[in-house]
């Protein structure tokens, strides 16, 4: 692409400034009621004071210095932000209708056009989302037969790991394709081998989609949308990945059509087909062509990414700490043994096993601001108002490392879920996957499979590091829209 002219750059900034003053200018009245903040500048709004790299570090330092309500201009765009347990919890539980619509994120916007069950709000949002919730509890989600298919997930991904050999691997690919698998058999009723190209390939895409959104690219993209569509950089991988992975489920989706059986469905694209034949002539219906591949895409994201990253990152930590593990393996030889597979009804006699996965994810904040709300008319909150259409991001981050909650909370302790006798101590603090009307449609299998892959890995094998295991930086490399592991790998080592 060649370089942006001076006169297209004269243009972009004249444009910038109309946009931000028509923003600041939409709700005069209640632009007086709005929660303090930093002062924004004209075109860049708060943009300067911001790490692209690290949003959520910055937005809780303005959180000490403004209180729990706040407001930001994300470049033009006038957003909200909740610091705090008290704040969180009042917007997206206590008054949880109010607070339930999906706030603007230009990248996922441009990407998914207000479709899907993610990024989408209205009736689209009401009925597809309600039909994933229903599509998924009946092919086993939160039941006996999903922990099953787990199971022999988990037992597929112990032969590749035997057949590493005790050598040096990252642990990436193996994770997700594990992890995706499990959805597989829910969505397309099948898994795949793990040496499957367009599997990996799709593998490839979601991993990738998931590092530039966390990157200073995507941030930069949500902050200047209009400006970096022109600019040449890896944040345009977005929109190219995500029409890839659409055309992988519309392949199956063309593959399942001849065999289609309305009285016998097999897993969710044959429902979803079933319900779009249903609804035909009915203009108020979103079960579409369109909808069908973007909602799935979206179930794999939800279930896939985020999943496997908690994973990885939790055998990083106990890479870090080796004492950790050695107890949890104590905890699987005395509750589990080795002759038979961990089982769900096991989590509640290994209460630090138990403990050791609810630290990772409070400890790695997986996603530290929520995926933005917004409100969709004028809501008095406190001795606010928040304008109609504002987006809001509640950090969560900031709930998960309360000093008060969390003695500590940078610190890696298992002891934050732990009573003195030893006994789970449950937190509700403990929120990583989000609140209230839009928490994650995925948590019940997501804490499933966090139990069933590490229990199961670490029954057979023990993680070893290839370095020091004090030089593991367990900081994030990337931290914004998610936070990213470093790249690293491990030896797997037979137990």
């Amino acid at each position: 692409m060649e370089p942006l002219g001076t006169v297209t750059i004269l243009m972009i900034i004249c444009i910038s400034c109309l946009v931000f003053l028509a923003v600041r200018s939409r709700t005069p009245e209640n632009a007086k009621q709005l929660p303090p903040g930093p002062p924004p500048l004209p075109i860049v709004g708060n943009a300067l004071q911001l790490k692209t790299n690290n949003l959520a570090q910055v937005l809780q330092e303005f959180g000490k210095k403004y209180g729990s309500v706040f407001t930001m201009y994300f470049g033009a765009e006038r957003v909200v932000v909740l610091h705090g347990y008290d704040a969180v919890k009042e917007a997206l539980i206590d008054r949880g209708d109010e607070f339930a619509a999906r706030g603007h994120l230009p990248i996922a916007d441009d990407v998914n056009k207000g479709l899907g069950i993610i990024f989408s709000n209205g009736e689209v949002w009401k009925q597809l989302r309600r039909f994933a919730l229903t599509t998924l509890r009946n092919f086993g989600m939160g039941k006996k037969s999903i922990e099953e298919r787990i199971q022999e997930e988990a037992q597929f991904l112990l032969e590749k790991l035997q057949d590493t050999q005790e050598k040096p691997l990252d642990p990436t690919y193996l994770l997700s394709c594990a992890l995706s698998n499990v959805i597989c058999a829910i969505v397309f009723g099948k898994r795949y081998d793990y040496n499957d190209k367009k599997f990996l390939s799709m593998m490839s895409l979601m991993n990738e989609n998931f590092q530039v959104l966390s990157s200073s690219w995507g941030q930069l993209y949500n902050l200047f949308p209009s400006l970096m569509k022109c600019i040449p950089g890896p944040h345009h991988k977005v929109l190219k990945n995500n029409l890839a992975a659409r055309q992988f489920v519309l392949e199956e989706v063309e593959e399942h059509k001849p065999t289609l059986d309305p009285s016998s469905p097999r897993d969710f694209l044959d429902c979803f087909l079933m319900k779009m034949d249903q609804e035909k002539g009915n203009n108020a219906s979103h079960f579409t062509i369109e909808n069908l591949a973007i909602s799935t895409v979206d179930l794999f994201v939800a279930g896939t990414e985020t999943t496997s990253t908690t994973l990885r990152y939790g055998f990083m930590i106990l890479l870090k700490y080796p004492e950790i593990q050695d107890k949890v393996h104590e905890e699987i030889n005395r509750v589990i043994g080795r002759s038979r597979s961990p089982c769900m009804a096991d989590r509640g006699a290994m209460p630090y096993t138990d403990a050791v996965i609810h630290e990772i994810q409070r400890f790695i904040s997986l996603i530290p601001l929520s995926v933005p709300h917004a409100v969709l008319k004028d809501t008095p909150f406190r001795q606010y108002v928040i304008p109609k259409g504002t987006t809001i991001y509640p950090i969560l981050t900031s709930v998960l490392h309360d000093s008060k909650e969390f003695p500590n909370p940078k610190e890696f302790d298992p002891g934050h879920f732990l009573h003195k006798d030893g006994t789970f101590r449950k937190s509700d603090y403990f929120m990583p996957f989000s609140a209230g009307k839009r928490i994650c449609v995925g948590e019940g299998l997501a804490r499933m499979e966090i139990f069933l892959f590490l229990t199961t890995i670490l029954q057979n094998f023990t993680l070893k590091s290839i370095i020091d295991p004090k030089d593991i930086d367990l900081t994030p490399v990337l931290s914004s829209i998610g936070n990213c592991p470093r790249s690293y790998q491990l030896c797997i080592v037979p137990r």
